[in-house]
């Protein structure tokens, strides 16, 4: 028994390693994104539409590998297969 709570245990500790590394990329990444944004449409703004259109495009594709090792620390915590394959040994 003592087993299996370890293993619980560790699940939660990974998971919010997961979700809290997750989150750190995808805002440092929009934050430099973000940043290089303004920085090149204070250089030229007759290419703000193009580089705004490209911008959110990638805001986009940051934030959907946060929310993918979100669903994998969500499947992690919810239908643990650690849990199952320790509990299948036994």
């Amino acid at each position: 028994m003592e087993f299996i709570a370890h293993v619980q245990g560790l699940t939660a500790i990974a998971i919010g390693i997961i979700i809290g590394l997750g989150a750190l990329g995808a805002c440092l990444g929009i934050a430099l994104m973000g940043s290089k944004f303004l920085e090149s449409a204070a250089r030229q703004p007759e290419l703000i539409p193009a580089l705004q259109g490209k911008m959110f495009l990638l805001a986009g594709l940051i934030d959907a590998a946060f929310i993918i090792g979100l669903a994998i620390a969500m499947y992690f915590g919810v239908a643990n297969p650690l849990l199952s394959a320790v509990q299948a040994a036994k």
